[in-house]
C-alpha cells in the first residue's frame, strides 16, 4: 500500500509526504487534505495500487482516505 501523509511544519503549515519526501508545502490545511486525497486517488485510478493518506494524531495516526483494489469500485474513508 502506498500511503500519502500530511506533516506539519515547525512554521505551523503542512506539508504533503509520500515515502518520506515533501511533495507538496507550505500549506495550510484544509488544502493540504484536499491535495493529499486528489493526488491518492489519481495514483490509485492510475496504478491500480491500495493508496491511503494519513495524518497524525495526538493518540494515533488518522486515516483520511484509502482507495484499495477491491474489483471496479473504490473504498474511501472519510
Amino acid at each position: 500500500m502506498v500511503t500519502y501523509s500530511l506533516k506539519q511544519s515547525a512554521e505551523g503549515q503542512w506539508n504533503v509526504c509520500r515515502s518520506g519526501a515533501s511533495l507538496f508545502t507550505h500549506l495550510q490545511l484544509p488544502a493540504a487534505i484536499r491535495l493529499a486525497r486528489e493526488v491518492a486517488r489519481d495514483e490509485h485510478l492510475r496504478s491500480g495500487r491500495s493508496v491511503c493518506v494519513e495524518m497524525p494524531g495526538t493518540e494515533s495516526t488518522i486515516r483520511l482516505a484509502q482507495f484499495a483494489s477491491s474489483g471496479p469500485f473504490l473504498v474511501r474513508a472519510a
